[in-house]
């Protein structure tokens, strides 16, 4: 790859010529409009102009995927066939330099507007490997969650605080003191609870971080707890450093909803773990002819420095297809450039259970990763305690190549979820 130019590959429908709509993309995304202007020398077009590097054409579609005004107003009204095409375009460097948000609007900005297509996609990036050592790095990563929470081999078991909302600090301290004493290695909070009033964030750390640090003392596991924090940025910084006090050692975020620089603010202002949710993901991506795909946006994100981030999980509540969940945890694990140590920590979560253990190992051959199970742990016929017990065992069954029927006989724990969960799979 050029040091001086990052790419970005593109999923891009239109009833013109696929060659023209990409020199459009790439004008529109550098130093061109729609036509050309005074002072756009050729000269300087050569040094910040993007380029097309590839165009491989697809299988065409009979009918639009998205309205276009656009279009209807041509002469003829809308045509009878759109064209498919992966596009990949290389940008200079130096019109972005280190600047995220100018980087996303780069990639993607006006793109989704133009008139020329009736859908488009930004499905990955590429970036050298000097441009990206100029942003973020994760501050635990894989490597610093193993060591804070202590576990050096097999998956972080983990839950999600439930009811989501609606218990006060002190319930939610009972609620952290019981997940404790069950056994796993990671809590968080839900996405929709930051700062209620019926739970105050400053109250709702301290009674937390109390119970933590007890169990701590008891047993000499450091459980990490996920406390959201996601407010506007200085509100974030001075959450971070109230958990900081209390011994916590991670908060998270909803990064759609805070946006790039006030993540990288947040970063640049915490030791702690970041952990990375992708809640409203599905706005940006549900849709296979727009948005963005997760493996260009997990790039955006990992440049701001987060240390984990959601894939959802196989078999889950979600609509994700199994094979996006797979490989949006490969991408998590891959480093974005060749020899850079930035891998962040997948965090598998919704409809997860004992019984979609099978499935996350032979997908991913790795277990290092968070599987986040609420319901699985918390609805377990047997407590709390048998549904993290379950998780491992199904863990330690298909690292024996066992089927779980078979290591169940021995493991009442995973006998008894399956008995339980498995008629709701």
């Amino acid at each position: 790859m050029n040091s001086q130019s990052f790419t970005a590959t593109y999923l891009i429908e239109t009833p013109l010529d696929p060659a023209r709509v990409a020199e459009v993309m790439a004008g529109e995304q550098s130093c061109g409009t729609f036509t050309r202007v005074q002072g756009e020398t050729d000269e300087l077009r050569a040094r910040a102009r993007a380029r097309v590097e590839s165009i491989d054409m697809l299988e065409p579609a009979a009918a639009p995927s998205l309205p276009n005004a656009w279009l209807a107003r041509q002469p003829g009204g809308m045509p009878a066939e759109y064209r498919r095409a992966r596009v990949r375009i290389a940008f200079p460097v130096a019109n972005v330099g280190a600047n995220l948000p100018t980087l996303a609007a780069t990639v993607g900005g006006n793109l989704y507007d133009l008139g020329e297509v009736t859908g488009l996609r930004l499905e990955s990036l590429e970036l050298p490997a000097n441009y990206r050592a100029q942003f973020d790095m994760p501050r635990a990563g894989i490597a610093g969650t193993r060591e804070l929470t202590g576990v050096a081999s097999g998956p972080l078991v983990g839950t999600i605080i439930k009811p989501n909302v609606g218990l006060s600090p002190e319930q939610t301290a009972h609620l952290a003191a019981q997940l404790c004493a069950a056994g796993v290695d990671f809590i968080k909070d839900d996405e929709v609870c930051a700062n209620p009033s019926h739970a105050p964030l400053a109250q709702r750390v301290a009674a937390v971080m109390a119970v933590v640090r007890a169990h701590r003392e008891r047993t000499g596991r450091q459980v990490m707890v996920a406390f959201n924090i996601s407010d506007e940025t200085d509100a974030m910084r001075r959450h971070a450093d109230l958990v900081e006090r209390e011994e916590g050692t991670c908060v998270m975020a909803s990064l759609n909803h805070c946006g790039y620089s006030a993540i990288q603010t947040l970063r640049r202002g915490t030791p702690l773990a970041l952990h990375g949710h992708r809640n409203g993901y599905g706005a940006l991506s549900r849709h296979p002819m727009l948005g963005v795909g997760f493996q260009a946006y997990q790039t955006l994100w990992r440049l701001a420095g987060v240390d984990h981030m959601h894939v959802h999980g196989l078999q889950g509540k979600f609509s994700q297809d199994d094979r996006e969940v797979v490989d949006s945890a490969r991408d998590c694990l891959a480093p974005l450039t060749p020899g850079i140590d930035d891998a962040v920590m997948p965090a598998f979560s919704s409809g997860q259970w004992a019984g979609t253990v099978p499935a996350t190992w032979s997908a991913v051959r790795s277990d290092d990763l968070l599987f986040m199970s609420g319901g699985g742990i918390l609805a377990h016929p047997d407590g709390p305690a048998a549904g993290v017990l379950s998780i491992r065992q199904a863990w330690q069954a298909v690292r024996e190549g066992r089927s779980l029927d078979d290591y169940a006989r021995d493991a009442p724990e995973l006998r008894r979820a399956i008995e339980f969960f498995g008629n709701r799979a």
